[in-house]
């Protein structure tokens, strides 16, 4: 975690943004958070060393992060977008009762790219998967 902390940070340095301790915090929380958190989940996590840092602190410096290519957002429909620091190919599991998003790895599926190109004239860039289902957690609360 803390060569990919430092290789944000190195790549923000070269684009001229100044490193605040704020900027620093959620830039950090981001990279160690396996849970894709919304920013209200970032607010919640950070209010309490940073007392004054608002909300709106925080979608600016999402934005910057955006920008330089450091996350991604993910959007569900739902209006609450979520914000995830591996910027690797990979896919979600997404539970259906409580929302958690987790990571998983398959080898990327090209093939779906293709056959979309081919079948609708799409000049197709990327794709996106994920699977829903109940994460452990939830799994386990509906036996109790």
């Amino acid at each position: 975690m803390h060569d990919k902390l430092e290789s944000a940070l190195d790549k923000l340095k070269t684009t001229g943004v100044r490193m605040t301790p704020q900027r620093h915090a959620i830039l950090a929380y981001l990279l160690e958070s396996p849970t894709h958190p919304s920013v209200d989940e970032i607010y919640r996590a950070l209010e309490k060393k940073f007392p004054s840092m608002s909300v709106a602190t925080i979608y600016n410096n999402l934005k910057l992060f955006l920008e330089a290519g450091l996350v991604r957002e993910l959007t569900y429909g739902d209006g609450a977008s979520r914000f995830d620091a591996d910027m690797s190919s990979h896919y979600h599991a997404i539970c259906d009762i409580c929302g958690t998003i987790e990571d998983f790895d398959c080898d990327p599926l090209t093939e779906v790219e293709s056959l979309a190109a081919s079948e609708t004239g799409f000049q197709v860039s990327r794709h996106r998967m994920e699977v829903y289902g109940i994460c452990p957690a939830c799994a386990n609360a509906t036996k109790h």
